[in-house]
């Protein structure tokens, strides 16, 4: 029986996996440290830059891009690229953000910052910014007019400030006892959301679109991405440990500013004072979510991603997403916002 998303990706998703791997000179600098630090960090070889065979992420963001492209009546093979692009800025940004939060771990592995030093894993990152417009260049080597790839690599910078200014803010809240939710907001909307729309919408301009269609695919991926935040947000406290593979406790031992949080300690000053406390255990774990739960926290937050993920589906129907594509991004788009993982 034909499975449009599952099909679409066993065929979409390793030809993306074959540019990335072209991009970033997998074959060609098996043994250089230089490139092998980006290589390990995608999941393609291990510490001594061996192969691997390793899932090295989802590839949300690409796939995205080239079933919008599909969807809106283009050759998705011609967006190859720019999706290659989109996920190599994203795990640039992983890089980058691992040092920065000085994360051990990344998809079960040490992270690049904890086995060639920070100072090494920022250049790599560096490298990997550089070699992601690159890979938006080669747009023009798949009949892609000059003038999209041009758009498309204005595109590309603009959506990398948003996702620096959404990084600003996060670290900035770490140290802020004022956050607002629609501070948080605004930076989700960067630090999550941008790539998301980035995709959906570079995913359309390829396909030859007129603005009004790009513009709901922008659309649709930026509410997609809150929406996606949101359930996040809520995972990481409610969610199942067993399925989301994580503690559910670690958001809040690590005072992570969310949006059912934000809310929370908007309402409850016993929360506020909870939050000032030093120590963390499972008794100080056990309260907060007490608070969080007597006022109405989750039920906020449900509302939000429920808000974002009606409107987010309002601008796909929009366009009436073509073919298989367009049946495969709807499933694509349930997934995403029904996940309990």
């Amino acid at each position: 029986m034909f499975d449009a998303l599952k099909d679409l990706s066993t065929e979409m998703i390793p030809a993306v996996e074959a540019e990335m791997r072209d991009v970033l000179k997998l074959k060609e600098k098996s043994d250089d440290q230089f490139y092998g630090m980006m290589h390990y960090h995608m999941g393609w070889v291990d510490e001594d830059l061996l192969p691997l065979e390793i899932n090295g992420g989802k590839r949300i963001r690409p796939f995205l891009c080239l079933l919008a492209c599909a969807a809106a009546g283009g050759d998705w093979i011609q967006a190859i690229p720019a999706a290659a692009s989109i996920e190599i800025i994203h795990n640039f940004s992983l890089v980058h953000d691992d040092i920065q939060d000085a994360s051990p771990t990344r998809r079960g592995r040490v992270t690049v910052w904890k086995l060639w030093g920070a100072n090494q894993a920022i250049n790599a990152g560096d490298a990997m910014f550089a070699l992601a417009h690159t890979a938006m260049e080669r747009l023009s080597t798949r009949g892609v007019m000059d003038s999209i790839t041009i758009l498309a690599l204005r595109m590309l910078d603009d959506a990398c400030l948003a996702l620096t200014m959404g990084q600003y803010s996060d670290m900035q809240f770490e140290v802020r006892d004022d956050v607002s939710v629609d501070d948080y907001l605004s930076m989700i909307g960067g630090k999550t959301a941008a790539l998301l729309s980035l995709s959906t919408e570079l995913g359309a301009v390829v396909s030859g679109s007129e603005p009004e269609i790009s513009d709901h695919y922008a659309a649709f991926g930026r509410d997609l991405g809150l929406a996606f935040q949101i359930r996040d947000d809520i995972l990481g406290i409610w969610g199942d440990e067993t399925i989301i593979g994580k503690s559910a406790a670690t958001d809040i031992e690590t005072r992570k500013k969310s949006l059912p949080v934000l809310y929370g300690l908007s309402k409850d000053e016993e929360l506020r004072r909870l939050y000032r406390e030093p120590e963390t255990n499972d008794e100080f774990v056990d309260r907060v979510v007490e608070h969080l739960d007597s006022t109405g926290s989750r039920e906020f937050a449900e509302n939000y991603e429920k808000k974002y993920a009606d409107s987010a589906l309002a601008h796909l129907e929009a366009v009436s997403p073509h073919g298989d594509a367009g049946v495969a991004l709807l499933q694509m788009t349930g997934r995403l916002l029904n996940r309990k993982f």
